[in-house]
């Protein structure tokens, strides 16, 4: 997948006290992503533009978008993930 086709898919991180406290307690950070966007899309684009992979990914549709809730293989890797996305 492209750059510029990732950056379609997955619009920014969504920052909360909840979704902070699902990095320490889950491996999971929560993402905006485009309403029409397919798990396994997120997935890929994920991989694309960060270079982690996701274990699963879940998705919901709220008033502030699509959200993505991305697992990841440990916290170590969440942690260090949103540090790079400036959420911790």
């Amino acid at each position: 997948m492209k750059v510029e086709l990732a950056n379609k898919i997955i619009l920014h991180p969504y920052i909360t006290e909840k979704t902070f406290e699902l990095v320490e307690t889950e491996k999971k950070i929560c993402f905006i992503v485009e309403k029409t966007a397919s798990k396994s899309a997120i997935k890929t684009a994920i991989n694309t533009l960060y270079e982690q992979n996701a274990l699963t990914v879940n998705t919901a549709r709220t008033i502030y978008g699509k959200k993505a809730f991305v697992e990841f293989e440990t916290v170590d890797v969440a942690r260090d993930l949103a540090t790079k996305i400036g959420m911790l």
